[in-house]
């Protein structure tokens, strides 16, 4: 559930019922409203611009890291929010940078509901339109922007010159908006590479390379691409990174699970190809320092302590089916280490594909608790545990959270389960609360 302070509650109340009545596939309310604001995008520090269907997140914190590793403050745009919603604005700072607090984001929204004077307005547009306003009026080295959804016609895709533009993997999702096809999705991402800017692409599918080549071609776009101009991976417990200035031989990344590995390849090319120098011993900080909440993440609070005595609890907001061949692959490393029953506790959104999301767990014969959690477009519970079945999986609909975990038991002369709370970071976030996480 989402916390608000009550005057930003009400400012984006009121600026909600300003959405479009029709889809408009155009930046024009974006670069109107900037205009009428003194074009705050135009007065960045150096933006590292970051699309892509999985791991932009994970990439952007890595990108944070490394960058606060070695000494820089940097400002980052994410979304969507867990449990606070200033968790999408981070201001750089000496030493680490921190959430916008509520009083200086609400000055900020209620200057761009001044400014918008009722003209029709999503609320991501919005968000974006105070984060860029945050940014170009404090000092930083850098900004970090991630991408809402696609990337030509996302609110983000209005800096005209990025230092650089970073593509993660493409796959499935938002398939209405987007397209069917992973071609027709790598166009939308491709979107936001700018005529004659660097950019860098992590490893991809060969449909979408292709098309990511051509707008590369397009726009003069001189790519830097995974396992081609540099190579990241896991060798021998360690995190190993190549490229022309030489190999880096780390400690692995702080986030589990071998995709990571990419990622954090992904965010090195991306800070280098930026501009900005970094030596060994930043990376190992970057590395052995990021966080990034709901990303295979181990619980200890309050929801661990809900489930029996040695579950092994982990969290991660994987929604879509690239997600779930990225986490499964996670999880059965973690079965090889240590066989464990499995048990998911899952709810997703009625846009999404249950069963490709699904699909990929079916080896680990898991027990599936479908839950439903507070978000408008959540699937029902029911209708969940029905798409679990229909591709085999023991499944059941429950009527909460706590109803789930209180169903999760340990079977005589088995080890106590390894418990995987998963289909989405709206849930993610209901999880994380109960949990008793903050954001910082």
């Amino acid at each position: 559930m989402t916390v608000l302070a009550p005057p930003i509650a009400d400012i984006l109340d009121r600026l909600a019922k300003l959405h479009p009545k029709l889809i408009d596939l155009s930046l024009d309310r974006m670069t109107g409203a900037l205009s009428r604001l003194g074009d705050p995008h135009l007065a960045l520090p150096p933006v590292i611009h970051v699309a892509g269907t999985n791991g932009k997140g994970s990439t952007s914190a890595f990108a944070r890291a490394l960058l606060e590793a070695s000494g820089r403050t940097v400002h980052v745009y994410t979304s969507p929010h867990l449990v606070k919603f200033n968790e999408r604005f981070r201001l750089g700072a000496p030493g680490g940078g921190k959430l916008v607090d509520d009083e200086t984001l609400a000055d900020i929204l209620l200057e761009v509901e001044r400014v918008n004077a009722g003209q029709a307005i999503t609320q991501f547009e919005i968000t974006t339109i105070a984060g860029l306003m945050l940014f170009a009026r404090h000092p930083a080295d850098a900004v970090i922007l991630e991408v809402g959804m696609g990337g030509r016609f996302d609110a983000t895709n209005v800096v005209p010159r990025p230092a650089v533009s970073v593509i993660t993997p493409v796959s499935i999702d938002h398939a209405e908006f987007l397209g069917d096809t992973i071609g027709k999705i790598a166009g939308e991402k491709a979107g936001i590479l700018k005529r004659g800017r660097p950019a860098v692409i992590a490893r991809q599918e060969p449909e979408a390379m292709a098309v990511i080549e051509a707008a590369a071609d397009a726009t003069r776009s001189r790519l830097s691409v995974s396992g081609l101009d540099w190579f990241a991976r896991l060798e021998n417990g360690r995190f190993v990174y190549q490229d022309e200035d030489g190999l880096i031989d780390a400690p692995p990344p702080r986030l589990p699970g071998a995709h990571q590995a990419e990622n954090a390849g992904t965010a090195i090319a991306a800070v280098k190809t930026a501009g900005f120098a970094l030596d060994e011993d930043a990376i190992a900080r970057g590395l052995q320092t990021v966080t990034w909440p709901a990303r295979l993440q181990r619980l200890t609070g309050a929801v661990a302590q809900a489930l029996p005595t040695g579950a092994e609890v982990w969290l991660d907001g994987g929604h879509n089916p690239g997600g779930g061949e990225v986490l499964s692959a996670a999880i059965a490393a973690m079965q090889a280490r240590q066989p464990r029953p499995l048990v998911m506790i899952a709810g997703m959104i009625s846009t999404k594909d249950p069963r490709g999301f699904l699909n990929f767990f079916r080896p680990f014969a898991p027990k599936l608790l479908a839950v439903p959690f507070a978000y408008p477009a959540a699937l029902s519970a029911d209708a969940l545990a029905v798409a679990a079945r229909d591709i085999g999986l023991d499944a059941r609909a429950m009527p909460s959270l706590d109803a789930a975990l209180a169903a999760v038991t340990t079977e005589p002369g088995a080890l106590p389960p390894r418990v995987l709370l998963t289909g989405s970071l709206y849930l993610a976030g209901e999880v994380l609360k109960q949990d008793g996480w903050t954001p910082s």
